[in-house]
C-alpha cells in the first residue's frame, strides 16, 4: 500500500478529505496521511481509540512518535491527556489503551536506529515553550536529521518555510492560509524541499505541530 507515498510532491488532506478505516484491533481506526506498506508500514496517522479500547502489547522496531490530540491516551499504567507529546525509540514495545476515548497522531518507523532516548512533554505547561528568534515555540526533539516543535502564532503571522529542509505539518488550533484557501485544525501538510509555498495565521494562538527534515545534499 501506498498513499502520499512520493515525498517530492506537496500532499494535503484536510479534515473533510479524512477516510476512516479500521485497525486489526477492534475499537481502533485510523486515517491514512502517508504510508509504505501494509499492516507493517513507514506510516503517519491519525488514529481514535473508542472508549475502553485495547491494544495488545506490540514492539516499535523504527520507532514511534505520537501527539496525543484530544481525549486520554494511556500506556502501561500511564495516563496522556491532549497536549502530551511522547516519542518512543526504536525497539521500544508498549500496550496503548484509552477508558474514555481519544485521538492522536502517530508517526511509525520513522527513527533511525541509533535514537535511543525516551521524550514525554506536556506542552500544555508553560514551562516548556520559549521565545526563540521572535517566535513561540515549543521544542519537542532536535537532532541532526529532524527539528520537531510546536509553535504559536499571532493572526497574520508568516510561517517560516526553509526551501532546503522538507516539513510537514499538522494544524492543532486556529487556521492558516495559503493561495485563498484556509487550512482548518485537523489539516495535515507535507511540503517538499525546494517549495516556495508561503502560509500565514488565520487567528491568533494557531498552534501548529512542525517537523523539519533535513535532507542531505
Amino acid at each position: 500500500m501506498q498513499i502520499n507515498a512520493d515525498f517530492s510532491k506537496l500532499a494535503i488532506v484536510t479534515p473533510d478529505q479524512y477516510i476512516w478505516t479500521e485497525s486489526p484491533q477492534k475499537g481502533v481506526d485510523r486515517v491514512m496521511l502517508d504510508r509504505i506498506g501494509n499492516e507493517i508500514a513507514r506510516a503517519t496517522s491519525v488514529v481514535r481509540y473508542a472508549k475502553n479500547s485495547t491494544f495488545p502489547h506490540h514492539q516499535h522496531p523504527e520507532g514511534e512518535e505520537i501527539l496525543v490530540l484530544s481525549g486520554t491516551f494511556s500506556e502501561d499504567g500511564e495516563d496522556y491527556t491532549a497536549g502530551w507529546y511522547l516519542r518512543s525509540p526504536p525497539g521500544s514495545g508498549h500496550a496503548p489503551s484509552s477508558k474514555k476515548g481519544a485521538m492522536i497522531f502517530v508517526k511509525l518507523r520513522q527513527m533511525p536506529g541509533n535514537e535511543s532516548n525516551f521524550v514525554r512533554i506536556d506542552t500544555n505547561d508553560s514551562a516548556c515553550w520559549a521565545i526563540q528568534g521572535g517566535r513561540n515555540i515549543c521544542p519537542l526533539f532536535n537532532s541532526s536529521y529532524e527539528s520537531v516543535c510546536i509553535e504559536c502564532l499571532a493572526k497574520n503571522q508568516p510561517l517560516i518555510i526553509n526551501s532546503a529542509c522538507r516539513h510537514e505539518l499538522l494544524i492543532l488550533s486556529g487556521e492558516l492560509l495559503h493561495d485563498g484557501k484556509n487550512y482548518i485544525s485537523g489539516s495535515w501538510i507535507r511540503i517538499p524541499e525546494s517549495s516556495s509555498l508561503n502560509f500565514i495565521s488565520g487567528t491568533d494562538n494557531t498552534r501548529v505541530y512542525i517537523k523539519i527534515t533535513f535532507i542531505k545534499s
